[in-house]
């Protein structure tokens, strides 16, 4: 077998992880002849949930989990790993402003950045604990890992926007490709229909329902975590699990030709977005593992007044936490 990968997972005793950390451990991800070690970082109070945790791993016997590991230091859990998933954070309590749990998180997410600083050269760094792309500028900001090797999570909203154009249309959901969603992960992102496709054809020519597309799509994702959380009692764990492990995945394999994945990287002025702002972009990963946002998408008035909107949103969110930065 190769050398092991190893996986770093903040938050680790949380119901995310729980159902990230198994896939990773079985081979699901990196492949049946990949072997995996694991790296877990909690907070001290919850050492004790992650020590059962660990129990259920080692009962499950996967071949291909080489090692664990847990720490509640960064420094320890971060220590020559070659992916690290941040996934743990401070959840908005009741009556939170969102700006209150950027400033809450802040911290955390500064530490974790210059704890990275001990990863292996080749890391890649998804953050998932929200608000997440403010997060991950915190963490870039404060690490010496290059910035084009983090990213926060838009694929749960990708996966959504896929999902609900695919039981529209009646088609798999294999047959939805090049959505991307733009800005931030929070209810003000624009899941972009106009440059989407089904089978090959543009989302609005095979549904020609532009209101619904408007006025029902875009909204349902746009809340579909609040959806989730009122009919089932608690957040969308399984959904956000899947989609963290999908982007880590689509990091490490060329995107197919003509198509994007949704993921929030650092701009570079691309659309107009503040160079060094985290945002939500339709990116391309090469053959080398570099990537790119693609350039030259267009978007109607309506398309960029959403757009425009969560733009804003990202740079009051970035002038909250400068102090951090």
């Amino acid at each position: 077998m190769a050398d092991p990968i190893r996986v770093a997972v903040t938050g680790a005793a949380g119901q995310i992880a729980y159902s990230v950390i198994f896939r990773l451990a079985s081979g699901a991800v990196f492949g049946r002849e990949q072997p995996v070690h694991l790296s877990f970082l909690e907070i001290p109070p919850a050492m004790k949930v992650l020590e059962a945790v660990m129990m259920e791993l080692e009962d499950c016997a996967f071949p291909t989990l080489s090692g664990m590991s847990a720490s509640d230091q960064p420094e320890n859990a971060f220590d020559g790993v070659n992916v690290a998933m941040l996934i743990g954070s401070r959840p908005r309590g009741a009556g939170m402003e969102r700006a209150e749990l950027i400033r809450v998180n802040g911290p955390i997410f500064v530490g974790q950045g210059k704890a990275l600083n001990r990863a292996a050269a080749d890391v890649r760094v998804l953050v998932v604990g929200n608000p997440c792309n403010t997060n991950c500028l915190i963490a870039q900001r404060n690490s010496d890992v290059p910035n084009e090797r983090f990213s926060a999570m838009m694929r749960l909203d990708q996966n959504r926007t896929k999902g609900m154009l695919a039981i529209k249309a009646g088609v798999p959901v294999s047959a939805v490709t090049n959505v991307a969603v733009w800005g931030n992960h929070s209810n003000n992102q624009y899941p972009d229909f106009e440059n989407a496709r089904i089978a090959g054809r543009p989302v609005t020519e095979v549904i020609g329902d532009e209101a619904w597309l408007r006025d029902r799509l875009v909204p349902d994702v746009q809340n579909r975590g609040a959806a989730v959380i009122k009919a089932r009692g608690s957040s969308s764990a399984a959904s956000a699990a899947s989609a963290a492990l999908d982007h880590v995945l689509s990091f490490r394999q060329p995107t197919p030709d003509g198509e994007w994945i949704a993921a929030a990287v650092t701009s570079a002025g691309q659309y107009g977005v503040d160079p060094g702002l985290v945002f939500g972009f339709p990116v391309r990963v090469k053959a080398d593992g570099s990537w790119e946002v693609v350039e030259g998408l267009s978007l109607s008035p309506w398309a960029r007044g959403k757009f425009d909107k969560v733009l804003e949103e990202l740079r009051q969110e970035r002038d909250v936490v400068t102090d951090l930065l």
